[in-house]
């Protein structure tokens, strides 16, 4: 039996290794404009053991690991260690540890902390979200005129850089303001909560966007891929969140008239 509470205190422990300045400034790095630090390395470390120890039979899918073995149609925890691994470096302070459960292929457990705000946002499935214990929901705006839009600009593919922006051009023409946080669970989190109002970012892997997606459709939102279906739990993805009229509203005013139609991901097998 899984207890949230249980698995929330592993997560914040395993939060406290992101205080080690001198392990963040130990880069690796994996491909252009991709790091990992010995603080991804340490807590997915600290993740898959502790986790490993409690639920010893369920998988475990962690970003700084090889998963090709893993079956999707059992139990599986997708861990990001470090979600926002950049900002770690640069210690701009929004990062966060993004845990998902899946069961055969579907999320049913999601768990994203920022520890530098001690923001501990969770959801199960058909429950509810939640943010350190209140019940969160996604915003009521209904125009992009009232909203606030946090965007996503897949920094490992600068070039699609042009494409990209023009979508974010006509985006900020017509919202109130633009974000860029530069943590996909943070985004996800933020818009469960009503921070903001509609985020979108292609080129996401699972483990950035599994535990988020849960997030925000409990929290009564959407989250649909670059053509509005329903966002599949696949190893790649190409995201867009929201309350129920703004993520459309962003896949057909933006996505559908300014980029071409992205090809299917890769699914999970």
């Amino acid at each position: 039996m899984i207890v949230m509470e249980e698995i929330q205190g592993v997560v914040r422990e395993a939060a406290k290794l992101f205080a080690d300045r001198a392990a963040a400034r130990k880069i690796r790095e994996k491909g252009a404009y991709d790091y990992v630090t010995a603080v991804d390395e340490a807590v997915q470390h600290f993740m898959q053991e502790k986790l490993g120890k409690l639920h010893p039979h369920i998988q475990f899918m962690g970003e700084e690991k090889d998963n090709s073995a893993i079956d999707m149609n059992g139990f599986v925890w997708v861990l990001d260690p470090v979600d926002g691994t950049t900002n770690l470096v640069h210690d701009y302070r929004n990062s966060a540890i993004s845990l998902a459960l899946m069961s055969n292929k579907e999320v049913i457990l999601g768990i994203v902390y920022n520890p530098f705000s001690d923001e501990m946002y969770y959801a199960q499935k058909g429950k509810g979200s939640f943010l350190n214990g209140e019940e969160i929901h996604v915003s009521g705006a209904k125009t992009m005129k009232e909203s606030l839009v946090s965007i996503g600009t897949s920094p490992y593919f600068k070039k699609e850089a042009e494409k990209n922006f023009r979508v974010f051009t006509q985006i900020f023409k017509d919202c109130q303001d633009i974000r860029r946080c530069g943590s996909a669970s943070l985004d996800l989190a933020h818009v469960a909560c009503g921070r903001i109002d509609g985020y979108m970012e292609n080129h996401l892997k699972l483990w950035d966007y599994a535990a988020g997606a849960l997030i925000v459709r409990e929290a009564g939102g959407e989250v649909l891929n670059y053509v509005g279906e329903k966002l599949p739990m696949e190893l790649d993805g190409n995201v867009v969140a929201g309350n129920p009229l703004i993520s459309k509203i962003l896949v057909k005013e933006y996505l559908q008239k300014y980029l071409p139609v992205p090809k299917r991901c890769q699914e999970i097998k």
